[in-house]
């Protein structure tokens, strides 16, 4: 029997699969009359093969459509073949999207065919020793064959190596093109030579040797005593370049220009949410059901009947009879799934257009009242009905479930109503409950969780510039979108809600920290912040200036002009004209020019080095000293943010419109633009940042009692640790030893390796794993925390921040060595990332609430960017805030070793920070 090495390389003839299973019983629809056996097969073939061989690369190869090299090589090649019948055109789409979903790459190449591909890939892995799996049934593919490639045929189930092939064939793989040329090909339209099959072309191969040997001395052919031997030596004469073109037209190319390389075909993580979609438009239930995580059947088919719009009760209310029955419904559930329909996503423009509730699943309510369009039909005004349900928001009794009610309360705040009674947030439900196991729009949740395809907006909407705004729409379309919201709200809060309370530790999450957090935010971004926008404007056109003379810089290097925001045209000026080291190659197989790329080629070359500044000043141009001016709110005269609590992996807030968290501060221009956030009159801004809070808590985590005595005596920990590693006192420590301590205390917390390290400091890489054993050798506790943490990782699948945010890890057991090193870096850094994201947030409640008891106006939370909260103080309250926002900061967490909080106050954040 046929050994096949661990791990081999799986090259799939995606086109011959297709068609096979196209053809294959059970010929498979869905409801709506759509076949999809095809799909069916070829998706349970790649299910089978990685099941079995459990590679950790692998391609599906497709041909391409259009002709090929070998048309124009021969006109009526594959001329006898059939149009592709419609039931399986139909079919190649959803195909190609469950294979990338899968995680698979797929590759289509046009003017080749899927054999010349696998052929290419087969031969280039073959050169480097690695072993290749090619599954077809296609016996065309055995000409590959060698001693490391071998066939695998799923639907025979059969297997063919080098022997496989002689007990087949009867010849060697070697052979095979000779064979299939001499043999012709009826399907392909391939000539061959009139009158051979297969006995005589394997009598003509064993006597002769091979096409070339039979073309040059056809006369010996008619001494092999096959039957017809005798009159073959004319045959061969008459059709000699019929069979020199049958040969090219059999032979599989093995030199096609491809973009990925066979080393570059890892398998990647499967998009679940896409899975779910398309499993479920393609009503694959049994695999729908394993995504959605071994769910029963019934419970996923009465998700999708609640899905269907007869089964659902979504009313549109258009009185006042009905409105008041819904209300008292409301008022006597106490606990109500709520959402609003609004004009636009910017939260301080945005007006309500209409509100849905939901109170059990399957039945909710869309009460429109400002829907504009022409012949809308009347609704009940805005006045009434927002009058009628302001004491119902604004009373905290009544428990009120949504998705995202940060954006709600801003919302309704613009009609004067404060939404109080926050308890249920799907979206925070989900993120607390696993952060990287979904996206966590409410689509995206509802395919997670409940097996269910939700209308998206841009279906009712359409898309770009021609996209309506919710006024717009009719209610015949509006209405069951609203009250679905509402009512997929509900379900999920009703799934996520059983799945948090199995876990005390993440119900605290969701409980203490997230769900608090709302009003925090929300109070920051209604804030806003002041900026100069003339200092911004000078900015710009000083950053326009040296832009134009790094350009006549570069332009002098590279000896001639170019666009230096061009890959295309940068890639040909170093790696091409200035035969600079190619150092990394794209997915494509072009030479990188990534920031890291950049980096290392600016250590010995002077391009590379414009190049980074010059992007570096492009972008702050583009995205802060031109765009924030155009941000500031007109009615506020205040820029105002967007903060996200359910982006990042680890629980640190991002922000966007703009990006706070990306502003430089490592070089003057970054810094330049901090210096625009400025106070108004009369008031300072006040910045408090938290020192060195991953190092603390890794600290504290890992009980090394070096650390731990050296933050509890308040030693400089850079130069503490340059004592220890270098074996000296403190009062020896030069600067830079204490940069290449420093190097090493942030390095191992984000699971820097030797290699990294050696990167960084620009030192010999048995230097650099020279002092990474010293350092493990003094703080023999931090080695033995990254070492659990790495084997609790391995064990569970995920780690924990202090306070029990679980940060899930699914590529730790990864077969591919990069990717699950990777996610064990990320399991060491996570716990301390995650626990300083949960130390600022709690930071930030306590804060908040000692701001609501200060008198109105003396300060003003405007900011938090990573480790930092941002202030704008009256003058003479500054001492006071100072002093508390400390306090309050350094108390927000009891660690083993002390928080330190550094705080300063200035016109601008600059000077403050």
């Amino acid at each position: 029997m046929t050994q096949i090495p661990d791990n081999p390389l799986v090259l799939v003839d995606g086109s011959s699969y297709l068609f096979r299973a196209f053809h294959a019983p059970p010929h498979l629809t869905n409801s709506k009359g759509e076949p999809t056996g095809a799909v069916y097969g070829v998706v349970n073939m790649l299910k089978s093969l990685i099941n079995k061989y459990q590679p950790s690369q692998m391609a599906v190869i497709f041909d391409a459509k259009g002709k090929t090299f070998r048309s124009d090589m021969y006109a009526d090649y594959k001329a006898n073949r059939p149009p592709m019948p419609d039931e399986l055109r139909s079919q190649i789409a959803p195909l190609h999207e469950i294979i990338k979903a899968m995680g698979l790459p797929l590759i289509c190449i046009e003017g080749v065919e899927a054999d010349d591909v696998i052929g290419t890939l087969s031969t280039l892995a073959s050169r480097d020793g690695r072993h290749t799996l090619i599954s077809t049934g296609d016996k065309d593919m055995a000409q590959l064959v060698n001693p490391h490639v071998t066939l695998v045929n799923t639907m025979t189930d059969t297997i063919m190596d080098e022997a496989g092939v002689e007990e087949k064939f009867g010849i060697p793989a070697n052979l095979i093109i000779d064979y299939l040329a001499l043999m012709g090909d009826k399907v392909d339209n391939i000539p061959g030579l009139p009158g051979v099959g297969p006995k005589t072309a394997l009598a003509m191969l064993l006597g002769m040797g091979g096409v070339d040997k039979i073309i040059a001395n056809p006369d010996a052919v008619a001494e092999l005593g096959f039957r017809g031997a005798k009159s073959m030596p004319q045959k061969i004469k008459d059709n000699q370049e019929q069979l020199q073109l049958s040969y090219q037209l059999a032979t599989i190319k093995i030199d096609c220009e491809l973009e990925l390389s066979h080393d570059q075909l890892d398998i990647k993580a499967p998009d679940q949410t896409a899975l779910i979609e398309l499993y479920q438009k393609m009503e694959f239930k049994r695999w729908l059901n394993d995504v959605l995580g071994g769910e029963t059947n019934e419970k996923t088919a009465t998700a999708q009947q609640v899905n269907q719009a007869s089964d659902a009760e979504y009313s549109c209310i258009l009185d006042k009879t009905e409105f008041n029955l819904w209300v008292g419904r409301l008022k006597e559930a106490k606990c109500f799934a709520f959402d609003t329909e609004t004009t636009s996503l910017n939260y301080m423009q945005a007006k309500v257009v209409g509100v849905s509730f939901a109170v059990e699943p399957g039945k909710a309510a869309y009460v429109p009242f400002a829907h504009d369009y022409p012949d809308a039909p009347e609704q009940l005004s805005e006045e009434f009905v927002l009058g009628e349900l302001k004491p119902l928001l604004e009373d905290p009794a009544y428990q009120k479930i949504g998705q995202n009610l940060k954006y709600d309360r801003h919302v309704l705040k613009n009609h004067n109503i404060e939404l109080n009674g926050i308890a249920y947030d799907s979206m925070l439900e989900s993120y607390v409950f696993s952060s990287v196991g979904s996206r966590h729009d409410m689509d995206s949740l509802a395919l997670k969780y409940l097996g269910r395809k939700t209308t998206k907006f841009e279906d009712i909407a359409g898309k770009g510039a021609k996209q309506l705004t919710f006024n717009q729409i009719d209610l015949a379309t509006a209405a069951p979108y609203a009250a679905e919201d509402a009512d997929i709200c509900l379900q999920l809060h009703q799934h996520l809600w059983r799945a948090l309370e199995e876990d005390k530790k993440l119900l605290s999450v969701y409980q203490d920290i997230e769900k608090p957090l709302i009003e925090v935010l929300c109070e920051i971004e209604r804030t806003g912040v002041y900026i100069d926008i003339h200092q911004l404007a000078s900015q710009s056109r000083d950053i326009e200036q040296r832009l134009a003379e790094l350009e006549e810089k570069a332009f002098e290097i590279a000896g001639e002009q170019f666009n230096l925001s061009s890959t295309k045209q940068l890639q040909q000026i170093l790696f091409e004209k200035l035969s600079h080291p190619v150092i990394k190659k794209t997915p494509k197989g072009a030479p990188s020019t990534a920031e890291e790329v950049l980096q290392e080629l600016a250590l010995d070359y002077p391009l590379p080095k414009l190049i980074i500044e010059y992007r570096g000043l492009a972008k702050l141009k583009s995205t802060y000293t031109d765009k924030l001016p155009s941000m500031v709110n007109s009615q506020t005269g205040r820029l105002h943010t967007s903060y996200h609590q359910a982006v990042t992996a680890t629980g640190r807030l991002s922000s966007t419109d703009p990006n706070l968290q990306n502003i430089p501060i490592r070089n003057e221009e970054g810094r330049k633009v901090r210096k625009a956030f400025v106070a108004q009159q009369g008031y300072k801004i006040m910045a408090a940042d938290y020192s060195q809070i991953e190092l603390r808590i890794m600290a504290h985590l890992s009980q090394d009692k070096g650390l731990l005595t050296a933050f509890s005596e308040g030693k400089d920990i850079h130069r503490a640790t340059a004592a220890e590693v270098f074996d000296i006192s403190l009062d020896d420590v030069s600067s830079e030893q204490r940069r290449s301590a420093k190097a090493i205390n942030f390095g191992l917390i984000y699971g820097m390796s030797a290699f990294g390290l050696s990167r960084q400091l620009g030192i010999p890489r048995h230097e650099s794993q020279k002092y990474m054993d010293l350092y493990f050798e003094r703080y023999p506790g931090v080695l033995k925390y990254m070492e659990d943490t790495r084997a609790f990782a391995e064990d569970k699948g995920y780690v924990e921040t202090l306070f029990g945010r679980r940060l899930h890890l699914p590529d730790i057991k990864a077969r591919n060595g990069a990717v699950r090193k990777a996610a064990q870096r990320a399991a060491i850094n996570a716990p301390m990332q995650g626990t300083a994201a949960d130390i600022i947030k709690k930071a930030m409640l306590t804060v908040h609430a000692w701001l609501k008891q200060q008198q109105e106006g003396n300060i003003r939370l405007l900011m938090q960017v990573h480790d930092e909260l941002v202030f704008e103080v009256k003058e003479d309250f500054l001492p006071i805030a100072e002093s508390e926002i400390k306090a309050l900061m350094q108390n927000a967490a009891q660690l083993d070793v002390p928080l330190l909080v550094e705080a300063g106050h200035g016109e601008n954040w600059d000077e403050a920070h």
